[in-house]
């Protein structure tokens, strides 16, 4: 007699869209983190976005389809990998994989218009389904697509058939909320702050917080080089610093901002700056946050920081500038010291405070489980009490106002 099946899974299902492994970025590391946070309390799947688009045009071009993250999803969650940009035949393989998973609730995880066409598709198949949408901001457009004309002019038309579909959104501050009302007037459509979570999976070692042999202060910037990123600020500030500083500068350049290693290269202390210039592995992403006493993050803008919540994560004092969502992320992390953006003496003001708080672990007051209470709450408010926590929200009667991760 054949074994019976096991019971299907009684809880409330959830089905997670978001960033895969084969173009990595923060955005993979979020889907998958949020995937398995969630599945303490759902059944969940995720369906990936594999190929985002023609790999000739991504800025880590090198780089795609290699392995170097550590990070599984949960042997509870059903994963589709995935849907590649061209469409056929892997976005009807998804539509058959959502209506098969028959989700209560489609999340999808925004952070570049690349996903755009396949995330209408989805959208459209669920709600003929009558599966609820809800978005999670990460930012209201890349920064590095709002450059191009025709990718803004893209996103601004193309998004609204989709949130005019979304049931309720997430973004991961106040500061965000604002900026979403203020790009995309949703109404009364139903909206949380949830935190990000912690990015712990990237472990302490246990050469963690031991102090050079020499008494030097190692300074780390972390994360893409973009823009935004303000390293520029971070070489200016480091050349003013005494030479018992030293400055691990590791990050893959995009959008051809070549300006930072250029500054690299010719600056006076240019002996005192390591310059990894690519995208890294995780093994060695803990490597460089163990030989650090103190992380810089001189962005000029941000709306999240995938480095700010591995620093965190380690317990290392963080020098961060007190723009966007930034504020929110860190205000309660007794290693922070804020310093405004765009001014070098500021900075390195900030990275002497800083290196009096080193040597000592900082803990982290990010929390995956207050992220998994922000999605209950949403539920419950779109009439899905028994989809997780109903307390209620200190902001869930507001009306809705007018995010990097590496």
């Amino acid at each position: 007699m054949p074994a019976s099946p096991p019971p299907a899974d009684p809880r409330p299902r959830i089905l997670v869209v978001g960033s895969g492994w084969h173009f990595l970025s923060g955005i993979s590391y979020y889907t998958c983190r949020l995937s398995n946070a969630l599945r303490d309390r759902y059944d969940v799947g995720a369906i990936l976005m594999r190929r985002l688009l023609p790999a000739r045009l991504y800025p880590g071009r090198e780089r795609v389809g290699h392995r170097l993250a550590d990070l599984h999803y949960d042997a509870g969650v059903r994963v589709f990998d995935g849907i590649d940009w061209w469409a056929v035949p892997s976005l009807a393989r998804a539509v058959r994989f959502l209506r098969e998973f028959r989700p209560d609730v489609l999340v999808l995880q925004w952070w570049t218009g690349a996903v755009l066409h396949s995330y209408l598709i989805l959208v459209l198949a669920a709600r003929r389904l009558g599966i609820r949408v809800i978005v999670e901001f990460h930012e209201v457009q890349d920064t590095g697509e709002a450059r191009h004309r025709w990718a803004a002019r893209y996103v601004r038309s193309c998004i609204r058939p989709l949130l005019n579909r979304t049931d309720g959104v997430i973004v991961h501050s106040r500061f965000d909320r604002a900026a979403l009302d203020e790009a995309y007037d949703l109404g009364d459509v139903p909206v949380e702050v949830a935190l990000h979570g912690p990015f712990d999976h990237h472990r302490p070692s246990a050469s963690s917080l031991v102090a050079a042999a020499d008494g030097t202060c190692r300074l780390l910037f972390f994360g893409t080089i973009r823009p935004y990123k303000g390293l520029e600020d971070l070489i200016g500030a480091f050349a003013d610093l005494g030479p018992q500083y030293h400055l691990t500068v590791v990050g893959e350049t995009w959008e051809g901002w070549t300006g930072p290693g250029e500054m690299i290269g010719y600056s006076p202390v240019r002996d005192r700056i390591t310059f990894v210039n690519r995208y890294v592995s995780d093994t060695e992403v803990d490597e460089f946050f163990a030989e650090a006493d103190v992380v810089v993050l001189p962005y000029r803008r941000s709306s999240a920081s995938g480095p700010l919540h591995i620093a965190m994560s380690h317990g290392l004092p963080v020098v961060v500038t007190a723009v966007g969502g930034l504020v929110e992320a860190a205000e309660h992390y007794s290693g922070t010291v804020f310093v405004p953006a765009g001014e070098p003496a500021e900075l390195r003001e900030g990275i002497v405070r800083a290196a009096g708080l080193s040597g000592r672990r900082h803990a982290d007051p990010s929390s995956w489980e207050r992220t998994v209470d922000a999605y209950a709450r949403l539920l419950a408010r779109l009439g899905h009490p028994s989809m997780g926590d109903t307390t209620t929200s200190s902001n869930q009667t507001e009306p809705l106002l007018s995010p990097d991760f590496r």
